[in-house]
């Protein structure tokens, strides 16, 4: 068969392979594949090999040469806040000073902030700067991502997130998997109704399914924010309109959020900074991923998850970067990796693993995405680091050349061309 792209002369072709979450030390397993070659045709890999191409060209065949270029997958950002209104770096001083962000929260500020401003923030407006952040995301060589909303908190203006997700959904060649976030925290409207702002959420969440806007429903488990309790009833109601759990559970102290998302099947619990060892053994034994974000934790000079923990243990980690206004506000996704490298105590190996085949599992679709193998989608990255670990080491710039997304070169030298889906 012969292919309607090659390309050929890859120094190091890096892959995890399957389609199911790499656990444990089996996190370590990545295939590296020297001189090696990918053919593509209809979007899809149909072949991956070594040297000779030459089976799979033919004169309309368009060959690429990425000689002294290493490969991976497509990355794969499973959890961010793509869309939100305004900006908060007047709070950048009070962060640095020590202000607890629990403190500026309660005053009006952190995430409230945000959303006044995606209130009064108009969709034309929310999905100018979204596209600038994801074509910023696409050139460090992210092909998926999760989008949430939760800077509504309010049916109006949740509905609105989600649309702009779903529009740059449709535009741009990125997949990107929408989550609703009614219960990100309670607005200044319901702080004295907290039972009737969830029966809201859950009201909404009916809506919200009958127009196809979420894939999943995420609730910010934490003290202050949502006890065990509500985000359980949250969940459970999520669970049977047909939506995938997930929670941000244990970030700051530990309440047993990432122990109630394994009893609820959770697709992933994030954060995970102040889990309980308790917890880590449930998770090891579950499918739920351990989520993690240290992006988050280097902005806010905050504990670290205990990445090696949780390997050790048996579990399933991946990594993400939060991407969002106040405690995360960088597109560059490959920092995420190298933390995970610096902070996270994390191998070249398992990084890639954690950015690549395990989010895809817990977003769903590691039968077509996380790996670079024959009968999946064809979304692969190329970098001029010299090699996997020169990657994580190299820590804070871009090192990725090109961008395949469907087989497409998205990105040519950190150019984006104009593609859609």
């Amino acid at each position: 068969m012969t292919a309607d792209c090659v390309i050929e002369h890859i120094k190091t072709l890096y892959t995890p392979v399957g389609n199911q979450p790499l656990k444990g030390v089996s996190m370590g397993d990545v295939k590296a594949i020297d001189d090696a070659f990918v053919a593509i045709k209809n979007g899809m890999f149909i072949a991956i090999g070594t040297k000779d191409a030459a089976p799979y060209k033919s004169p309309e065949t368009d060959v690429f040469d990425a000689s002294g270029k290493i490969a991976f997958p497509g990355l794969i950002d499973s959890h961010t806040h793509l869309v939100y209104g305004g900006s908060r770096e007047d709070e950048f001083s009070q962060k640095i000073t020590g202000k607890p962000y629990m403190d500026i929260l309660e005053e009006g500020g952190g995430i409230l902030r945000t959303v006044r401003q995606t209130r009064d923030t108009g969709f034309d407006a929310l999905y100018e700067t979204a596209s600038q952040s994801l074509e910023r995301m696409l050139e460090f060589g992210v092909t998926a991502l999760e989008a949430k909303s939760g800077y509504g908190l309010n049916l109006e203006t949740e509905i609105k997130q989600l649309e702009v997700i779903k529009a740059l959904n449709d535009q741009y060649p990125v997949d990107i998997h929408a989550t609703y976030l009614g219960a990100h925290a309670l607005p200044e409207e319901s702080k004295r109704d907290r039972r009737g702002f969830i029966d809201h959420i859950i009201d909404d969440m009916k809506i919200i399914k009958k127009k196809n806007l979420a894939e999943s429903v995420d609730v910010f488990c934490e003290k202050g924010v949502f006890d065990v309790t509500e985000t359980r009833r949250i969940i459970e109601a999520a669970k049977q309109l047909g939506f995938v759990p997930r929670i941000h559970a244990d970030e700051m102290t530990s309440i047993g959020g990432a122990g109630l998302g394994v009893e609820l099947e959770a697709a992933s619990v994030d954060h995970l900074m102040a889990i309980s060892d308790d917890d880590i053994r449930l998770l090891a034994k579950s499918n739920t991923v351990a989520n993690l974000l240290p992006a988050t934790s280097f902005y806010l000079n905050k504990a670290y998850a205990d990445a090696r923990k949780l390997i050790q243990s048996g579990a399933a980690v991946s990594i993400a970067s939060d991407y969002n206004p106040g405690s995360t506000p960088s597109e560059n996704f490959q920092f995420t990796m190298q933390l995970a490298g610096i902070k996270l105590k994390m191998t070249p190996e398992e990084i890639l693993s954690a950015a690549t085949i395990n989010p895809a599992y817990h977003l769903g679709i590691a039968d077509t995405h996380g790996s670079i193998e024959e009968g999946k989608q064809a979304d692969l990255c190329l970098s001029d680091a010299k090699n996997l670990a020169y990657m994580i080491q190299r820590y804070a710039i871009n090192l990725v050349t090109d961008v395949f997304v469907k087989g497409k070169h998205v990105v040519h030298e950190r150019h984006m061309k104009e593609e859609t889906k």
